[in-house]
């Protein structure tokens, strides 16, 4: 009996696992915090698709005005269960692929949450933030076709 209970137990703790929401069980593919600083990790398909790219592109753009450390991790090299894309700022979680924000994160999204943390700005805003207009002018061309 001592034994049939404890199957009864094991069996009621895998089954509470099993309704735990996937994004909470999901564990950051690599470290989320360097030097004191929290990570913004990002997990992209491999090779990176639309949503991806948008989350690099804005990982560039932040890095050019905080000091943030950046990491790109494609979802092979994220673990089991990995998906992509996934946004990690330290340890929490803030968009994945079928959940919150279907995986894709705004520059605003990222910079209020940075903005709330306290991470340190850049002295001197990074190039990539003087040629945002030209940039911005031709993805437009690119997406309509010139």
């Amino acid at each position: 009996m001592h034994t049939t209970y404890r199957l009864l137990l094991a069996g009621l703790a895998l089954a509470s696992v099993g309704s735990i929401p996937q994004a909470a069980l999901a564990q950051v593919p690599g470290p989320t915090e360097l030097n004191g600083q929290k990570v913004l990790t990002l997990v992209s398909r491999d090779p990176p698709g639309i949503r991806c790219n948008n989350n690099i592109q804005i990982a560039a753009e932040l890095s050019n005005v905080y000091k943030v450390p950046v990491v790109v991790v494609p979802v092979t090299y994220a673990g089991a269960g990995a998906k992509a894309p996934a946004v990690y700022y330290g340890g929490q979680l803030l968009a994945v692929d079928g959940g919150d924000f279907n995986g894709m994160t705004s520059y605003q999204m990222i910079a209020d949450v940075l903005e709330i943390e306290g991470a340190p700005k850049q002295e001197q805003q990074g190039r990539l933030l003087e040629i945002k207009k030209d940039f911005e002018a031709l993805k437009a061309s690119i997406k309509a076709g010139g």
